[in-house]
């Protein structure tokens, strides 16, 4: 099996729906009659991504709005406050009926710092060391004020705490706490110091002394019984819930609505697939004319089938990969028996890649497109455990330069794509530059190249009159230099190793 492509070249001036430029988007493209995952996987690793079967790279450098590949890396990410928000609001509607007011899907979704630096440990470290800073320097103040010397020697006990609290938070290694235990007898005050107890705190002392005299066992108890600790016993830090424990949170017996969340594969041939057709159709022609305004004739089953229903991936099931096998599915939201969203993804070797989803108007008020995505990530948590390659959520493209895309950044920890040298940089460190320029080089390393660049164009298969030959061969037969160009821009963009693997078909 083998993937079969006709390139179609360079698409440019065309209408832009993210800037609404009329000729600003410039692309290439290519038809995928069919498709190995391996091959669609490499792909958009090098910056393609598929409309139905029609597979695009834009010319990142010129078109209005540089699109970047995105992807979450989803072992480690951790829901922020307004993802919590959106879990937390579906469970209350799924569990009791409550609506929530407004629509968190239409209200910008800026990062707090806490959201952006979500579980960074040495920014509480910090906030830490600030607050025991601040409570010392109010003390010893306080204490200068009254010349209370019995305070000063309690000031030092909190300054060695803090000491502690800051090696801690160093990594450094901390040490015990002195407990003060009663002097040893024979040892008294230095006489020729002046006293620094008063008596109400002597006759505390001898209090403690003639409870420890009558229960001597219990020393420590006494101590603690009638001296005010510095600080109070720490409540038990609780682990923060995982997603997963936010998504499949116990719902109540008598529930008002049942969620059920079905995996479809994408084929005519899937007695499941036919049988919800209808209504998954009806749902998108409702989304689109209602989210994007799309006229009746722009959305029909025609456009519908080609868009999302026609996928040129190969549906694999090998015994190393995932239980539901690779391809593309549709991730079907059934809401008390009917249909209410649907997240299109394609499975690959290694990630779970976001197509598009449509979802019912009337249920805005659940935020659906997050809560899929949060949905999708913990799938893709899920596929792991059995296919351990298989560990990213590709979200498609992050459009720096539009606000309404920009929300793909807020999936922490992810990952932009070089457009130059096809390497994985952390956003955070890609933000900055595409602040100053829309397209940017992210590959902070001025002598790094494309590593999978088509480095022998010759070796490159051609499927021609039904036969399959190296372009080497092809050429002498063909003498054309016009084509040469074609072929050879083609093996540029998409490698060395894709150029040897997919037949490109020539007629």
């Amino acid at each position: 099996m083998a993937s079969v492509v006709e390139y179609k070249g360079l698409k440019a001036g065309y209408h832009c729906g993210y800037c609404d430029s009329e000729e600003g988007k410039v692309s290439n493209g290519m038809w995928a009659h069919s498709m190995t995952v391996q091959d669609y996987q490499d792909l958009i690793d090098r910056g393609w991504r598929r409309s139905g079967k029609y597979v695009y790279k834009p010319v990142m450098n010129q078109t209005c709005c540089p699109q970047y590949t995105i992807r979450c890396r989803s072992l480690q990410f951790q829901p922020s406050k307004s993802h919590k928000k959106v879990l937390k609001k579906m469970f209350k509607f799924l569990a009791k009926g409550e609506i929530s007011q407004g629509n968190c899907e239409d209200e910008p979704m800026e990062p707090t710092v806490e959201d952006a630096v979500a579980g960074d440990a040495l920014i509480n470290k910090l906030d830490i060391q600030c607050d025991l800073k601040t409570f010392k320097e109010s003390l010893e103040s306080e204490e200068k004020n009254k010349g209370n010397s019995v305070k000063k020697a309690e000031s030092n006990e909190l300054i060695q705490s803090q000491n502690t609290e800051e090696k801690l938070g160093s990594g450094e290694p901390s040490h015990p706490i002195e407990v003060h235990t009663v002097p040893k007898p024979g040892k008294g005050a230095d006489l020729s110091k002046p006293p620094c107890r008063k008596a109400k705190e002597m006759r505390k002392e001898r209090k403690r002394l003639k409870l420890m005299q009558q229960n001597p066992a219990g020393e420590f108890e006494g101590l603690q019984a009638h001296r005010e600790p510095l600080f109070p016993p720490k409540a038990k830090s609780n682990q923060p819930k995982s997603l997963e424990d936010l998504i499949f949170e116990s719902l109540p017996e008598n529930t008002s609505h049942k969620l059920e969340v079905r995996l479809v594969p994408v084929s005519f041939e899937d007695p499941e697939f036919k049988s919800s057709f209808s209504q998954s159709f009806s749902l998108y022609v409702k989304y689109q004319m209602a989210i994007h305004q799309d006229p009746p004739d722009e959305c029909g089953k025609t456009e519908f089938t080609r868009f999302l229903c026609n996928s040129p991936l190969e549906a694999e099931n090998p015994p190393n990969g995932p239980e539901c096998g690779y391809g593309s599915f549709h991730q079907q939201y059934w809401l008390d028996g009917k249909i209410i969203a649907v997240g299109v993804i394609d499975i690959l070797p290694y990630c779970v890649s976001s197509v598009y989803l449509y979802y019912d108007p009337e249920y805005s008020f659940l935020s659906l497109g997050i809560y899929s995505a949060l949905r999708e990530i913990a799938f893709t948590r899920q596929l792991h455990e059995k296919t351990p390659q298989l560990s990213y959520y590709y979200m498609g493209f992050y459009i720096h330069s539009c606000p309404k895309m920009k929300y793909k950044g807020h999936y922490r920890p992810s990952d932009l794509l070089c457009p130059e040298t096809y390497v994985w940089v952390p956003i955070e460190q890609c933000l900055p530059s595409l602040e100053n320029s829309k397209y940017c080089r992210f590959n902070q390393d001025p002598d790094a190249v494309d590593e999978g660049r088509s480095k022998e164009p010759d070796r490159l298969q051609v499927f021609h009159k039904k036969t399959v030959m190296p372009y080497g061969v092809y050429k002498k037969q063909r003498k054309d230099p016009s084509e040469e160009a074609t072929v050879l821009q083609y093996a540029s963009l998409v490698g060395q190793v894709c150029s040897e693997r997919m037949l490109l078909f020539r007629n």
